[in-house]
């Protein structure tokens, strides 16, 4: 019973965070869709296709698109509940390696290559929490000129059953840094339920606020985002 309640309130604690950041900014809120189609290719091996309205730290409105591989390396760590509700697979190992690729197009602009290199941590916590933490390194290519950005972020989430219905609440934080600032210059906060519908079907529902310092005056954006992932395996 003393499970259940803790579930609960976590669940609730997150839903009552996410409507209230909704009501303040109610008057400037933008929406970001993206869709990731996932292939397990091997027990240590993904690859996935991403396609996105990109507007990560303080960018403007851009459609992103292109493939990632990650690498699974052996748990050391026991992850045994950590996806227990959840489709993505990768949370049950300790670590994992990724490279992309993406494609950036916005209106009125020139194109931009994009080179993704990220490593993401696990670690299992008590009462069935789960961090995470995410090192990404985003190195751009636009117009003839080069600029990189690193960007970490730290996600708390934890499985919830409620009767029948089964779905992840979590919050996180990811801090950017960026070349052309020389600074730390964007700050956002995420607050989010992930709804696995099926066993190959999952949507990220959640709230984002972006603090951007890299121009003046400083800007504030408040983003909607709903991303539908798609889970296949290739190796059975």
């Amino acid at each position: 019973m003393k499970t259940t309640a803790n579930h609960q309130n976590f669940w609730k604690c997150a839903l009552l965070l996410c409507f209230a950041c909704l009501t303040a900014a109610a008057q400037n809120v933008q929406f970001v869709p993206e869709i990731d189609a996932h292939v397990k290719l091997n027990s240590s091996v993904r690859a996935y296709l991403q396609a996105k309205d990109d507007r990560d730290g303080g960018d403007s409105t851009q459609f992103a698109i292109g493939p990632s591989i990650q690498f699974y390396l052996p748990a050391w760590i026991k992850l045994k509940h950590a996806k227990r509700f959840d489709l993505d697979d990768s949370k049950s190992r300790t670590l994992v390696f990724e490279t992309g690729y993406r494609y950036l197009a916005a209106p009125d602009e020139p194109t931009e290559n994009r080179w993704i290199l990220a490593a993401t941590a696990h670690f299992p916590m008590h009462a069935g929490f789960l961090l995470s933490d995410r090192s990404r390194a985003d190195l751009d290519w636009k117009a003839g000129a080069f600029t990189w950005r690193y960007r970490n972020k730290l996600t708390l989430e934890k499985s919830v059953a409620l009767h029948s219905y089964k779905f992840v609440p979590y919050i996180a934080a990811e801090p950017y840094y960026e070349s052309q600032y020389q600074k730390w210059s964007t700050t956002a906060l995420y607050v989010g339920l992930l709804l696995p519908v099926g066993k190959r079907l999952e949507f990220n529902s959640y709230y984002e606020h972006e603090n951007n310092t890299g121009k003046t005056p400083n800007q504030q954006e408040h983003l909607i985002g709903l991303a539908l992932y798609l889970f296949f395996r290739q190796d059975k």
